[in-house]
């Protein structure tokens, strides 16, 4: 089986803050990176280091930023026969200021060649076959659309950023991959009750079949089908960057399912992953292999059932 994704690539400025700025307010920043980058991209990214197939499907420009890209994604082990050049646009572009220590960050895209994937280019053997599917929001609406319907894989979806999303998607994901904000905006709830219980029954009021809220230095709740509710709490690291934490989740997610892990246990090696991924700078500056993962399991604590 294989892991394919549809969805943006970017090149992501990154540029290092003493802390995030207010609105309306100037911050000297101390430090600027140029990185690949797309939420795309980077879940296929982590995807490809953990030793899963992965196919990419999606557009860059017809730019230098497009090659880099391209190697980038190819270095990771992912196949990009289906990411198409885009002429007359330019490549997806990320800006981020990231805080120097500990990591919080604010991210503004600007789409790019990503506005430009269409459901035909979606109409591929790599999405038929896949055994995951893994989506997420930085394409056209009607193309990832088109991709959930095209496959006969398990459908993730990652619904960012934030958008009202039709029911006839809703309805043929498997797992839906929200953070905290993004299942509030899906369920149409006001900032609130930040507790599991809480959280669980906004994410029971959604059509997908399973849902997994990822909750940043708290872990991620599964909320399944069926069965119980489960919080999984992280593993001790130190983070340097949570830039991308939320995207090596997804990728890792979609790798140990497509390897036929139960739900439960798929989520506790993404939270393993992601937890890996932030230490290091960047969106894909410390994405783990699976044998680190594997060591890092021993001291990733069991999921506790949630009242």
């Amino acid at each position: 089986m294989s892991v394919t994704v549809v969805g943006s690539l970017n090149e992501d400025v990154v540029v290092t803050v003493d802390r995030l700025p207010g609105r309306g307010e100037t911050v000297i920043g101390s430090a600027i990176a140029v990185l690949p980058g797309g939420k795309g991209a980077n879940q296929a990214a982590a995807a490809g280091r953990l030793g899963t197939g992965v196919h990419m499907v999606g557009r860059v420009g017809d730019d230098p930023a497009a090659g880099r890209q391209l190697a980038a994604l190819a270095e990771s082990r992912v196949n990009v026969g289906r990411v198409h050049r885009t002429a007359g646009v330019p490549t997806g572009t990320a800006t981020i200021p990231v805080e120097a220590v500990g990591g919080e960050n604010l991210i503004v895209v600007v789409p790019g060649a990503n506005a430009e994937l269409t459901p035909v280019d979606v109409d591929v053997e790599s999405v038929h076959r896949a055994g995951v599917l893994l989506l997420q929001l930085e394409t056209p609406l009607d193309t990832v659309r088109a991709a959930a319907a095209a496959t006969r894989g398990t459908v993730v979806l990652n619904p960012a950023p934030p958008q009202p999303l039709p029911a006839e998607l809703l309805a043929r994901v498997d797992v839906l991959v929200p953070n905290e904000h993004e299942l509030r905006r899906l369920a149409g709830a006001a900032d609130g009750d930040a507790a599991p219980a809480a959280l669980a029954e906004l994410a029971r009021g959604l059509a997908a079949r399973s849902v997994v809220v990822t909750l940043g230095e708290r872990g991620a709740l599964v909320v399944p089908t069926e069965g119980p509710v489960l919080l999984q709490a992280p593993p001790p690291v130190e983070p340097v960057d949570t830039t991308g934490a939320g995207d090596c989740f997804c990728g890792a997610l979609s790798s140990a399912l497509d390897r036929g892990a139960p739900l439960a246990d798929a989520v506790r090696y993404a939270v393993a992953a992601a937890a890996l991924s932030t230490t290091g700078a960047g969106a894909r500056g410390a994405l783990p292999d699976d044998d680190a993962v594997q060591a890092l399991l021993r001291r990733t604590p069991a999921p506790t059932p949630v009242d």
